[in-house]
């Protein structure tokens, strides 16, 4: 453990007195805010920031140690554990490099290569790295032929399976190629045969035909990709340029010795790129770009979501609140400068939609509770209609030169809130459509009282929060 706190000490630049004492109090359950807040003299002066970070690596530390002590055991099962291994493993400073290391000893599905060993088809896999040409290596396989191994040709094509899986198990190369691919190869997304059934209105047009380097992407459209070939609109794919592709066949093939079966070596380093390595390390590189745009999604949803609940409410302000509509018309309610409800209606106030009477009347409608509610503010929701009847009330103010201001409202969550327990226990006689344009109101009077009723990811601050 004390090695773990220093580690975690020497890479947040903190005495390992303050990281010691944080972790405990953190085993304990105690919580971040209650640390940074009640426990300063204890960890001495951390912030809440610091202590999450000391938080995030001791966790990520634990539970490395804990992936190495199961993967030990594992091979160590098999019979297969050396000594270099073991130290191998004690030393992994990542659990990815961890996970390659094991990857060789994975229990999965029975390959060629493992059908190859079985057949007693090592030996001349071993002799592809010493024979002087392909002659006598045909010649060395001439002696494994069986009722099972019917000729040279397929003994020696035995031996290339047996190096190609070996090759794509190589910790070594797995690491450099994964690195390889996230800095050089290209996304690519084409459009799948269902698009035309399931994506009607072409929301994913942009990515039919569409590619570009992985080092540039962006992470809102890793992600708005990934939803794609989730629903089955698109089918997306890693690829590398032919100039890279050699230049990592190269860096395989140096390894090589035996200059008189070099080109018969490459050939397996093909095979084995394009059967085995690519392809798992496409998934691996791909699950990297989605974690890595993730968090950045999160990130942006925290600051924005900050952002949105710290906002200054405008508080003794009587509003007079709208939630637009076509159709089933514009939801109506006043609230009071408390916050308290008042009284609703609906009217239909779109041109060239709804007729010259009901204009009219949403026109008195309006003006009548300006003068009998003393409105300060008009707020309207920014959904469906919005500018429609942005248009109709900056039109209306105008007309009668009243003083009262509006401002357009972000709406999202309204609909998840008025719908929800919280909203039938604060007004179980009004309509779900009341209870959402009183949310669209209090939310400018008193934003953070009235935004926490609504889950998070309801909010629309940040892009693919669900």
């Amino acid at each position: 453990m004390k090695d773990l706190l220093e580690i975690v000490g020497k890479k947040l630049s903190l005495k390992i007195e303050q990281v010691k004492n944080t972790v405990a109090l953190l085993d304990e359950g105690a919580t971040v805010p209650f640390i940074a807040r009640y426990r300063k003299e204890v960890t001495g002066n951390l912030d809440e920031v610091k202590i999450g970070e000391i938080l995030e690596e001791i966790t990520y530390l634990r539970n490395l140690e804990k992936r190495k002590e199961e993967i030990i055991r594992l091979i160590d099962e098999q019979g297969k554990l050396t000594e270099e291994l073991r130290k191998a493993i004690l030393i992994a400073e990542k659990l990815q490099t961890l996970e390659d290391l094991y990857f060789p000893y994975k229990k999965k599905r029975k390959t060629k290569a493992d059908i190859a060993k079985e057949m007693g088809l090592e030996p001349v896999a071993r002799h592809i790295y010493i024979a002087k040409d392909l002659k006598e290596l045909e010649e060395f396989a001439q002696e494994f032929i069986t009722e099972e191994v019917e000729n040279v040709e397929k003994a020696i094509e035995g031996g290339k399976l047996i190096l190609a899986q070996e090759l794509s198990e190589n910790p070594t190369y797995r690491e450099y190629i994964r690195e390889y691919m996230l800095k050089n190869s290209l996304i690519i997304s084409k459009v799948s045969k269902k698009a035309v059934e399931l994506d009607p209105k072409k929301i994913y047009g942009d990515y039919y035909e569409y590619q570009e380097p992985i080092g540039k992407i962006l992470s809102h459209r890793i992600l708005a990709l990934n939803r794609g070939e989730k629903e089955e609109i698109l089918n997306i794919s890693l690829i590398l340029e032919e100039l890279k592709r050699e230049e990592i066949e190269r860096f395989i093939l140096k390894d090589y010795q035996n200059k008189n079966l070099k080109d018969f070596y490459s050939e397996i380093i093909k095979d084995s790129l394009d059967r085995l390595i690519l392809p798992s390390i496409e998934r691996e590189v791909r699950n990297i770009l989605s974690e890595k745009a993730e968090l950045e999604a999160i990130s942006i949803f925290k600051e924005n979501l900050k952002n949105l609940l710290m906002q200054p409410p405008l508080k003794e302000k009587n509003v007079l609140a709208l939630d637009p509509g076509y159709r089933t018309g514009c939801k109506t309610v006043i609230i009071d400068k408390e916050g308290f409800y008042k009284e609703d209606t609906v009217l239909y106030l779109v041109k060239d939609m709804h007729n010259e009477s009901q204009l009219k009347n949403a026109e008195k409608k309006i003006i009548d509770f300006i003068d009998k509610h003393k409105i300060d503010l008009i707020v309207i929701g920014n959904g469906t209609a919005s500018r429609e009847t942005e248009s109709f009330v900056a039109e209306l103010l105008r007309k009668y030169k009243s003083n009262v201001k509006y401002i357009i409202g972000n709406e999202a969550g309204a609909s998840i809130y008025s719908a929800s327990k919280i909203a039938a226990e604060e007004f179980p006689d009004l309509d779900v459509t009341v209870r959402g344009a009183i949310s669209i109101g209090r939310r400018i009077q008193d934003p953070l009282a009235e935004l926490v009723k609504i889950d998070p990811k309801s909010i629309g601050v940040g892009m693919y929060q669900h």
